[in-house]
């Protein structure tokens, strides 16, 4: 038995789980990454529009703050979201982008002078100040109330991601590549490391730490068409779930972005309808302003593909052998606008459709794009049941996001929540909490039990085909667990899975019997926990009997606070069972800084809690009373709901900004 010891187990390659390791390691505590691809290959690569941060630094972003970018994420999250977690986030993010751009991101600029743009699809002059000149810039994104969404061209996570690999590699931070991590090791209720596999020998190795953190992004691949990569199926949610102990939030939670192309669901960037781009129906008709005057295209993302699914439905969609879909037009923009800002959509259209985006409409339809639940954790990352487990980024439910996440919010929090949990994962281990106690008796146990299972799926003969399984999986939740929901659908996906999980357990490897380089038998144990995965979605999605953000039930169309202000949280602690646990979170109104109210758009349809109203008076008083006293706004903040102490020391400091002293 192999046995690599380490402080911290970091499981993923991507922008998360990169500055998890970085800041670590500049607490002074080793960290080992684990990762499938090498880490510039990460899913990270693939967002393109930016990174939320309240800078205000260009004209159209002046007078944006922590408040208002708090109130966006609240509000674009339909309540959902931990506040407190939510103000963590926002006041942190400025932070964590001039982080980024001393370790090399090569953020867009503010030019001072007049530009022009286009809004509401109109050209407009835009005249930038002077004393803003060569501060980072933004563009206008879905779900704000001012531009803050930061941005490299739009290759923003590419260059992220680059930069952030570079500092681990300066940092000699440790990375495994072609390792895959298949079961977490813990004993009493104690996180202490995984198995993991190396994809190209099929050995296995135990990694015992201090703190292990899962940062492997989502599980879009459990759906046929997806904007994730194809290393993004959700395995570790699916180990920490087969722990037993630690549980899994909100997985029901989906988010389908607007304008993924069609067939192959490459996403194109929310960058192009927040330069000015347009959505077309097959009349060349611009149907946004119809269903939402006021945001139109840049509505929330959870809104704008209901709307174009619902246009669809009327049957004003473009009839195409893959199914019908819409228009994004983004001529409007420009050839010098494209070129230089939207350059990896230029490729995309070259590359996959055959067409300039300069001169040529791009067939769109939502797509699977974003995972709002996750392993479920405290506000330190840690998991609220397995001690020495962290998670953060898309892996986790931290919980900023809530039922809806807004666009280039996602790719804030890989950074944000991985220098906050470096910082909690680096208190534990300079802890006497963080001591190992676990036999080596106990770890070959872990690792005994996955080469077992492994052995079993290449042993077995006349057993099921893990692809066909896998397929159907994937056709189920995007035919019955989709951006419309209903009981009589999502029943027959719950009863269809648990049926396709029960035949997983029988599963032959067909092809190859090899333990080396065999993608047959890595399809057969990862369709296995994708389909309990699946199973936490479909299930949790079929009794949430309401409608929240992403999900959206046709046959309870209110979002219901009086029954539903809570987070669903699954579990499986018996292997053999063939459904998650179910239980509830509820989530505290008089906690609320911001209480539960109406997001803006289309018609109210909220089944407003009880206790609302009360809290909201509490809140006005309080607001009111300071202010007569003349408080700042950070009193303020304070006074509703405290939050600078739970941050580390070192983020506390107020953010500065143009014209706002403070």
């Amino acid at each position: 038995m192999k046995i690599i010891y380490t402080d911290v187990l970091i499981i993923g390659g991507g922008l998360a789980g990169l500055r998890v390791a970085t800041g670590v390691k500049e607490r002074g505590h080793d960290a080992v990454v684990l990762t499938l691809v090498p880490p510039k290959r990460s899913h990270s690569a693939a967002a393109q529009g930016g990174m939320q941060a309240s800078l205000a630094n260009s004209k159209m972003g002046e007078g944006d703050n922590e408040d208002v970018h708090f109130s966006d994420t609240i509000k674009g999250s339909d309540w959902g979201a931990d506040q407190m977690v939510a103000r963590m986030f926002t006041h942190c993010a400025p932070k964590a982008i001039r982080e980024l751009a001393h370790w090399g991101v090569p953020w867009s600029r503010v030019k001072k002078g007049d530009r022009e743009a286009i809004i509401n699809a109109k050209k407009v002059t835009i005249t930038e100040k002077e004393d803003a000149h060569g501060l980072i810039t933004a563009r206008d994104f879905g779900g704000t109330k001012k531009w803050r969404t930061c941005y490299t061209s739009d290759g923003t996570g590419h260059s992220m991601l680059f930069a952030m690999d570079n500092k681990a590699h300066e940092d000699k931070v440790e990375i495994h590549e072609r390792q895959e991590a298949i079961a977490l090791i813990h004993n009493d209720g104690r996180c202490y490391g995984a198995v993991s596999r190396n994809l190209m020998t099929g050995e296995l190795t135990a990694y015992i730490s201090k703190a292990t953190t899962i940062a492997t992004g989502g599980y879009g691949r459990i759906y046929s068409v997806s904007t994730n990569a194809v290393i993004c199926e959700g395995i570790g949610q699916a180990i920490a779930l087969e722990s037993g102990v630690a549980t899994l939030g909100n997985m029901e939670a989906i988010q389908f972005h607007p304008t993924a192309i069609v067939p192959v669901g490459i996403l194109t960037t929310e960058g192009c309808r927040g330069d000015g781009g347009l959505l077309l129906d097959k009349d060349g008709y611009r149907f946004m302003p119809d269903y939402e005057p006021d945001k139109k295209e840049l509505a929330s993302r959870d809104v704008v593909s209901r709307r174009m699914t619902e246009h669809m439905r009327k049957g004003k969609g473009v009839k195409s052998r893959y199914g019908d879909h819409l228009w994004l037009d983004i001529t409007i923009l420009g050839r010098e606008h494209i070129e230089k800002n939207l350059r990896e959509v230029k490729e995309i259209c070259e590359s996959f459709l055959g067409i300039d985006p300069a001169v040529d409409w791009i067939p769109v339809r939502p797509t699977q794009h974003y995972s709002m639940g996750g392993i479920r954790t405290k506000y330190t990352g840690e998991s609220q049941t397995l001690k020495g487990l962290y998670s953060c980024g898309e892996a986790a439910c931290w919980d900023m996001h809530g039922f809806n996440r807004l666009g280039g919010n996602s790719v804030s929090e890989t950074v944000v929540s991985g220098m906050l949990v470096a910082e909690y994962i680096s208190d534990f281990c300079d802890s006497k909490d963080s001591d190992i106690k676990i036999h080596s008796s106990t770890i070959e146990q872990f690792v005994k039990k996955e080469q077992d299972k492994i052995d079993e799926l290449l042993n077995k003969e006349n057993g099921e085909d893990a692809y066909k399984l896998r397929r159907r999986m994937e056709e189920i939740m995007m035919e019955d667990v989709g951006i419309f929901r209903n009981g009589d659908d999502l029943k027959k996906a719950v009863d269809e899975l648990e049926e396709l999980l029960k035949r997983s357990k029988n599963i032959e490897v067909f092809r190859s019997k090899s333990k080396a380089a065999n993608p047959a038998l890595v399809n057969a144990y990862r369709t296995q926990k994708m389909l309990k995965v699946a199973l936490t979605v479909a299930q949790g999605a079929y009794l949430r009997t309401e409608s929240r953000g992403a999900h959206s039930r046709e046959d309870y169309p209110k979002r219901d606070d009086a029954n539903w202000l809570k987070r669903t949280i699954t579990s499986w602690e018996d292997e053999n069972q063939t459904l998650p646990t179910v239980t509830y979170e509820e989530i505290d109104i008089s906690t609320m800084e911001l209480p539960p109210g109406f997001r803006g758009y289309g018609k109210d349809l909220t089944e407003h809690h009880k206790y609302t109203k009360v809290r909201q008076e509490i809140v006005d008083e309080k607001v009111k009373e300071l202010q007569e006293k003349g408080a700042t706004r950070f009193e303020i903040q304070d006074a509703l709901m405290p939050f600078i102490d739970k941050l580390p020391k070192k983020y506390q400091g107020i953010n500065e900004r143009l014209g706002e002293n403070v």
